[in-house]
């Protein structure tokens, strides 16, 4: 090795690299071992001295790097003065061995798992709209009914072309669900009969120029699309072609809103047994029974005061109809979006969905409140 290297050791008495003298004896250095020439021992750092336990007390060699980073002093010249250990070192609490309870989580209000302000908002809106054609000109009612009528099986169709890729033809179905309602309104029941007999054979040939791949499933959907959304609606028409016909078409939403209205308020309040929890877990017994009170008591002051030649027991019974039909027809919707894996068939109306889920409870209940009235006061 030269002298000229960084590595060479300097004359005797004169101070080493790292601060030792050379030629004189250094205290606590280790003698060179024969692993090691002099001049590298020399060369090489010694170790810093570190104290004979951990700092802390601990049994564990861990435990230096635990004080280390908990502020401890990690070697001698390190050491803190007295006084000056942090606070939760000097009196250490306790750790204990048993398990801590988690806490006990925050009470939770009950929801109504929609946003009622806009909700209350588009019902009262469309409200208005239905007065509003109800009233004025039947012919508009009608327009109404069949706009509905379409935009429900636009609904009811693409939800089963989504879900389970059944394409149920929505040309022929819409073009007949119009028809069927304007041919309830103008010929009557048996007009409506008609019109979904026409209705059903449109929707098996219209399938018929796609693959025949899915056809039976296609079409099986379609007919049941026809007879669930249009054909029920028809009777809605059949009530308003009455000469009183816009108080029984009044009576019959009163009623099936006054029912909805009941199961909901009741239920939120007071419901605690399921009705049907693997169908509508939010369903109670007791919202039933809220329907079936609130629907009596409509259907009484409804049929004395709006129906011609009604009486108040006649709308008891007929209050007590709508709340069985409308909560059938709700388990009835829940029943089809359970099986499609959706909460709602739409996002049409802020705070209800889509119009099917509007028109649940109002289909099943049409033909209902229609038979009554015809029975209880007739059909003209």
């Amino acid at each position: 090795m030269s002298d000229s290297s960084w590595g060479a050791p300097p004359p005797a008495g004169q101070t080493g690299y790292w601060g030792s003298t050379v030629g004189g004896p250094v205290q606590g250095a280790a003698p060179a071992g024969p692993a090691y020439d002099a001049p590298e021992a020399q060369q090489t750092r010694p170790m810093p001295i570190v104290p004979d336990g951990p700092a802390y007390g601990g049994d564990q060699d861990d435990d230096r790097g635990a004080a280390r980073l908990s502020g401890g002093p990690l070697f001698r010249d390190e050491t803190f003065q007295a006084g000056e250990l942090p606070a939760e070192t000097q009196n250490p609490e306790p750790m204990s061995d048993v398990p801590q309870p988690p806490p006990a989580p925050a009470p939770q209000k009950k929801s109504a798992g929609r946003d009622l302000s806009a909700a209350i908002g588009v019902g009262v809106g469309l409200g208005v709209v239905i007065v509003a054609s109800l009233f004025i000109v039947k012919a508009v009612f009608v327009g109404v009914i069949a706009i509905a009528v379409v935009v429900g099986l636009w609904e009811l169709t693409s939800r089963l072309k989504e879900r389970k890729e059944i394409r149920a033809p929505l040309v022929p179905l819409a073009v007949g669900g119009a028809a069927m309602v304007v041919a309830g309104y103008v010929r009557g029941a048996e007009g409506a009969w008609v019109a979904m007999a026409l209705t059903a054979l449109a929707t098996l040939v219209w399938r018929m120029t796609e693959r025949p791949e899915g056809y039976l499933k296609d079409v099986t959907a379609g007919v049941f699309a026809a007879f669930y959304v249009p054909f029920l609606a028809t009777f809605v028409a059949l009530m308003l072609a009455a000469d009183d016909g816009p108080w029984r078409v009044l009576t019959f939403l009163l009623l099936t809103v006054v029912s909805d209205t009941g199961a909901y308020a009741v239920g939120w309040r007071f419901g605690k047994h399921k009705l049907a929890p693997r169908i509508s877990p939010g369903k109670t017994r007791e919202g039933l029974l809220g329907a079936v009170l609130f629907a009596m008591v409509a259907g009484a002051l409804c049929t004395q005061f709006l129906i011609d030649d009604g009486a108040w027991w006649q709308g008891l019974l007929l209050g007590l109809a709508v709340a069985a039909s409308a909560t059938l027809g709700d388990l009835g919707e829940s029943m089809i979006k359970r099986d499609l894996g959706i909460k709602d068939m739409g996002t049409l109306l802020p705070g209800h969905g889509g119009i099917m889920d509007r028109l649940d409870s109002l289909l099943p209940t049409a033909p209902v409140v229609w038979l009554l009235l015809v029975v209880f006061v007739g059909s003209a």
